[in-house]
């Protein structure tokens, strides 16, 4: 418990760690594998670890991305982008997208993936993975801090207008999360943890008053 012995950092003056433990508390985070199309058609594909869904109807997403990077850019030019689910089938390819490369450079080659097209928007999916989202922006927001400072991190807000699912994990029309094998991401500098069927529990909501 976080008594007395507990470490307490206060972050603005530094963690006093090894490594710094914010990521790692905030985890494991669902990865933003986030493909876009640039005004150029140069087509881009990076994961974000700051990512998760906000909103059932109409169903919103978002992902921040430290600094301006390529996805934010295009998905600014465009109003439009895709996420897409990362696997343990599918890490390796995941975590070459990982790479800093210019924007001239098409991820979807770099990793061998294949750039299927989607139904409603122009951004490409990733064909291999079993589950993309097609999305169009909602809200692109600066973040700030406390004292209203504006920092180097970029808020992408998008409602997702078409949901592509493998067939192979829907079982009597319930989406089995745990069959696709997803990973997420931990903390440092490169850990992850994979989401299997054996992992699952259930607890049901309670009522009001509790029953």
């Amino acid at each position: 418990m976080a008594d007395e012995t507990a470490h307490i950092y206060e972050p603005a003056q530094g963690h006093g760690l090894k490594h710094d433990p914010f990521n790692a508390i905030v985890g494991p985070r669902p990865i933003g594998w986030i493909s876009t199309i640039s005004s150029a058609g140069v087509a881009n594909l990076a994961p974000y670890s700051f990512f998760n869904g906000f909103n059932y109807r109409p169903p919103i997403i978002g992902f921040s991305s430290i600094g301006w990077k390529d996805s934010v850019a295009n998905i600014e030019a465009t109003g439009e982008f895709c996420w897409n689910l990362a696997t343990k089938a599918l890490g390796e390819q995941m975590n070459l997208t990982t790479a800093p490369a210019p924007p001239e450079v098409d991820e979807f080659e770099v990793a061998g993936l294949t750039a299927a097209p989607g139904r409603l928007v122009a951004a490409p999916r990733v064909l291999e993975s079993p589950v993309n989202f097609e999305c169009r922006l909602t809200q692109l927001i600066q973040l700030q801090g406390a004292d209203g400072a504006k920092v180097d991190t970029w808020l992408v807000l998008g409602e997702v207008v078409v949901i592509h699912i493998d067939p192979a994990f829907l079982t009597d029309g319930v989406y089995e999360t745990a069959t696709a094998r997803p990973i997420l991401r931990a903390g440092r500098l490169g850990d992850y943890f994979e989401i299997t069927p054996d992992t699952l529990f259930s607890m049901r909501r309670p009522g009001w008053p509790i029953d």
